[in-house]
C-alpha cells in the first residue's frame, strides 16, 4: 500500500484510510461486532494503517470496537478519534450540542485512551467548532495533552480557514477532516489553499458521497429510518434521479480505465494533492478491495481536466445535510 504524509506533521499513513463509523452507527443494519473486528484486522493485512472513529459514534461503541480490533497492531497503525460534544444525563455525547471547553477535552481524552486501548491518541480532532470556546483555548488544551504524552497530533474537522489559522498559531494542526468529493467541492476556494500554505493534511470524509458515487444507488433505493441518508436531502428519489449525470460521468471514465465509478471518484481525490488521504467507510471485503484498487489508478492531466470540465456543468441537487 502506498503511504502518504499528512502535511508537514510527519504523520505517515496509508494512502487510503478506513472510516469506521458505519460499522456501529449511522446506517442500518450495523455490522456484527465480531465480524467488524475481523474486518478491521483484514484491512490491516491489506495495508491499511489509518483508522477513523469518534466518541460520539455509537456513542462509545465504535471506539470500543476499533480499540479491540487494533490492539494486536499497536504501534503499527494510526488511530484518529474526536472530541467536542456535551454529555447528556447518562454521560453520552450529544451530536449537535458542542462542548470544547478544556475540562471536557481532557475528560474525553482520558476516556478515549481507555476505550482505544492505547497509551497516546495518534490524532485528536475537534469534531465540530464550538462557538462558545475560543479556538485558541481548544488548541492550547490539546497542546497540553501533547506535552503530557497523551496525544500525538492535533486535528480539526469542518473548520473555517480563519479557525484553522488561529488554531495552527497555537498548536500546529496536522490534519483537517472535511467532506470533500466530486459532488462536494466547496472547500476548494479557501480551505484547500489554507491547508497547503500551512502544511496541513486533508482527510476527506464521505469521499464516495455516502455511497452515491458508487453508482449502486438509484431512485428505487430505500433507506431504513435509522439510516442517516433517510433524512438527507441528496437521497430523496428526486435528487437521486436528478444527480444521475454525476454517475454517468464516472461510468464513462471508469469504462475507459477498466475501473469502477467508486475507484474513479477516489482516484480523483488522490490526484488532487499528495497530502490528501480519503477515509471511505466499508463493511464488506469486496468493497474494501474495490476502494483500495483506486490507489493504483492513474488519472492523467487530460483525464482530470475532462472530469473537472464535465462536473462544472452539473448542478448537484440537494443540500448535503
Amino acid at each position: 500500500m502506498e503511504k502518504r504524509k499528512l502535511g508537514n506533521s510527519g504523520l505517515e499513513v496509508s494512502a487510503l484510510g478506513l472510516g469506521c463509523m458505519r460499522m456501529s452507527f449511522g446506517d442500518s443494519p450495523i455490522g456484527d461486532h465480531q465480524d467488524m473486528v475481523d474486518f478491521i484486522r483484514k484491512s490491516v493485512e491489506r495495508g491499511v494503517t489509518f483508522f477513523d472513529t469518534a466518541e460520539v459514534y455509537g456513542p462509545f461503541t465504535n471506539e470500543l470496537l476499533v480499540g479491540e480490533a487494533l490492539e494486536p497492531f499497536k504501534g503499527d497503525v494510526i488511530i484518529a478519534t474526536k472530541f467536542g460534544f456535551n454529555p447528556d444525563a447518562e454521560g453520552k455525547p450529544r451530536p449537535g450540542d458542542p462542548n470544547s471547553r478544556p475540562e471536557r477535552i481532557k475528560q474525553v481524552a482520558e476516556e478515549s485512551l481507555k476505550r482505544l486501548r492505547v497509551d497516546a491518541i495518534d490524532l485528536f480532532y475537534q469534531h465540530r467548532p464550538d462557538p462558545k470556546v475560543p479556538i485558541e483555548d481548544v488548541a492550547g488544551t490539546v497542546k497540553e495533552l501533547i506535552q503530557e504524552g497523551k496525544v500525538k497530533h492535533f486535528g480539526l474537522s469542518e473548520s473555517s480557514a480563519d479557525l484553522i489559522r488561529r488554531a495552527h498559531a497555537v498548536q500546529p494542526v496536522a490534519a483537517l477532516q472535511s467532506e470533500y468529493s466530486l459532488w462536494w467541492r466547496n472547500i476548494e476556494a479557501e480551505i484547500l489553499p489554507t491547508c497547503e500554505e500551512l502544511g496541513i493534511g486533508l482527510v476527506p470524509y464521505s469521499p464516495l458521497g455516502r455511497g452515491y458515487l458508487t453508482g449502486k444507488i438509484d431512485e428505487t433505493t430505500t433507506f431504513d429510518s435509522s439510516d442517516i441518508r433517510s433524512k438527507n436531502p441528496r437521497f430523496t428519489a428526486e435528487a437521486i434521479k436528478a444527480n444521475r449525470k454525476v454517475i454517468e460521468l464516472l461510468e464513462r471514465i471508469s469504462g475507459e480505465k477498466r475501473a469502477t465509478p467508486a475507484q474513479i471518484a477516489l482516484a480523483w481525490l488522490l490526484a488532487q494533492k499528495p497530502w490528501i488521504v480519503p477515509i471511505p467507510g466499508s463493511r464488506k471485503l469486496e468493497r474494501l478491495d474495490e476502494n483500495l484498487g483506486a490507489v493504483s489508478i492513474e488519472l492523467s492531466s487530460d483525464d482530470l481536466l475532462e472530469i473537472n470540465e464535465a462536473i462544472s456543468k452539473i448542478a448537484v441537487v440537494g443540500d448535503r445535510y
